[in-house]
């Protein structure tokens, strides 16, 4: 049984991972800006350097991330000021070809990076941002490695941003965004700016990728726990409809797709990666493992002196609740291992760790799937199902 769950997890996991799709962001400036410092503090790998190059066209190429949720447009090998032609009708190649592709292989948003103290923003800069809006790019302008106190930005980076604004460019919210992406441990000088870029990023991409924007970034952790409740609250629903008329404890492994797949969304939503035994030890402690017909008698063992349910029919209620209480003990795992924890002296997950947080959040919020429970119960373990006869 255990494989069978894996193997339908995993399933259910490449599944979500398609359904998610990719954000595709062009990522421009001049070379030394911080371009590569910036993609990797908001998505939380080195995609820049590490990804897997596609190619484009001749000059340019689309790195993704390793989850595949991400995509990078570069036009390696030209700069900007030095090989303006060239890049421009290289760009424009390129945009058109992707244009004629499926939504997710398309550029969706472009960041054009600028470091905020050059105090220089040249004329080829702002035909670059120019022809990108004539080909229908957002562009979001990003000034990188600015110094801030408290509220106040640097005032050079300050009189950098009005000399742009002045010039009335197509750039979103009309203005720079002030950013820092990695702390300074000789000034003590703080990150800063990173969520304003990632907002401004999904106002500025289709609303069809944002899930998949969500699943990359790594910098707004309350942004996937909303996202992460949604999805928790269809597949509670899906659970009502499952059983809108009461069906047997013996059938309730009908729910168990519906369970499955909203973990599997979740765990991509997280960027979470489980080796096997990790995704058997995980899905062990899910209605799933118990198999089939005895999923929730076993779940309701959770509770000490619950007893066991030896017969009656599960309402939709009792069938959105614990689903609802899987959900949420499935996020907690999520995001714990999101902020790095759940892991053994070697740094891999440790599946005790993790089998343990999900049954005490799962018996955290077990009394409220009791008290709307309409089943009768008994301390009587539960008899089998009859074995199915001939004729």
């Amino acid at each position: 049984m255990t494989d069978w769950i894996t193997d339908s997890f995993r399933a259910e996991f490449d599944k979500q991972a398609a359904a998610l799709g990719r954000v595709n962001l062009g990522i421009f400036g001049k070379t030394g800006v911080g371009k590569s410092t910036l993609v990797n503090a908001i998505f939380g790998a080195e995609v820049a350097r590490t990804g897997i190059g596609e190619p484009v066209t001749q000059g340019s190429h689309l790195y993704l991330d390793r989850r595949g949720h991400l995509g990078l447009l570069d036009t390696r090998g030209l700069e900007i000021g030095r090989d303006d032609k060239d890049l421009l009708k290289d760009l424009e190649k390129s945009i058109k070809e992707m244009r004629r592709r499926p939504l997710f292989e398309q550029i969706h948003a472009a960041w054009y990076c600028v470091r905020g103290m050059d105090r220089r923003f040249e004329a080829a800069e702002a035909a670059f941002i120019r022809k990108l809006d004539e080909l229908d790019v957002p562009v979001i302008l990003v000034f990188t490695q600015v110094p801030k106190n408290g509220d106040l930005f640097h005032p050079d980076a300050v009189t950098l941003a009005e000399s742009i604004i002045a010039m009335d460019l197509p750039i979103l919210g009309g203005r720079p965004f002030m950013t820092n992406a990695v702390r300074d441990q000789f000034t003590g000088q703080s990150v800063h700016g990173l969520t304003d870029v990632l907002d401004a990023t999904f106002h500025a991409a289709p609303d069809a990728v944002a899930s998949a924007l969500n699943a990359a970034q790594t910098v707004d952790l309350a942004r996937k726990g909303k996202e992460a409740q949604r999805v928790i609250a269809g597949a509670s629903a899906a659970a009502v409809a499952a059983a809108a008329s009461p069906i047997p404890f013996s059938d309730a492994a009908m729910l168990v797709p519906i369970q499955l797949g909203m973990m599997a969304r979740i765990g991509q939503l997280y960027g979470i990666r489980f080796e096997r035994a990790a995704l058997a030890a995980i899905a062990s402690t899910t209605a799933a493992t118990q198999g089939g017909r005895a999923a929730f008698t076993g779940l309701l063992k959770f509770i000490p002196g619950a007893g066991t349910v030896a017969g009656g029919a599960l309402s939709a209620g009792v069938a959105s609740s614990l689903t609802f209480a899987m959900g949420q003990a499935w996020l907690a795992v999520c995001q714990r291992v999101a902020r790095g924890g759940l892991r053994g002296v070697d740094g891999a997950l440790d599946n005790t760790q993790l089998k343990d947080l999900f049954v005490e959040e799962f018996r955290k919020r077990m009394p409220r799937v009791r008290r709307e429970a309409d089943v009768l119960t008994t301390d009587d373990p539960p008899r089998p199902p009859e074995p199915n006869r001939a004729g």
